[in-house]
């Protein structure tokens, strides 16, 4: 069973920073892509960013030159630096790994709980 663990969701100040972390646990041997989406209050989830195992990066217009997105495959973890929050940011945040293969199956995708930023003043 694969479990995707998301950390560092909090209150901030508009122009402030957050780091978010996110774990994905189990018998994995790989995973093609990681991401992050947000769903703020009555709007649909939204990608946010995501990385390949490669490296290759695609960013929500809204977020570029802001978020950073990194992963150490080795682990199975995957970070979203975001800096210069804007109130606009606030939503649930979530993490997905795309394209999961472990020793009993493959090509599943598996979501995060959830974690809530909140940028307010």
């Amino acid at each position: 069973q694969v479990q995707l663990v998301e950390s560092g969701g909090g209150l901030v100040q508009p122009g402030g920073s957050l780091r978010l972390s996110c774990a994905a646990s189990g018998s994995i041997f790989s995973i093609y892509a990681m991401g992050w989406y947000r769903q703020a209050p009555g709007k649909q989830r939204e990608l946010v960013a995501a990385i390949t195992s490669g490296g290759s990066t695609n960013y929500a217009d809204s977020v570029k030159g802001r978020f950073t997105i990194s992963r150490d495959n080795a682990k199975n973890t995957v970070s979203l630096q975001m800096n210069s929050l804007k109130p606009e940011d606030t939503a649930v945040y979530y993490c997905k790994a795309d394209q999961v293969v472990t020793p009993s199956h493959r090509g599943y995708d598996y979501w995060g709980q959830g974690t809530q930023v909140t940028v307010s003043s």
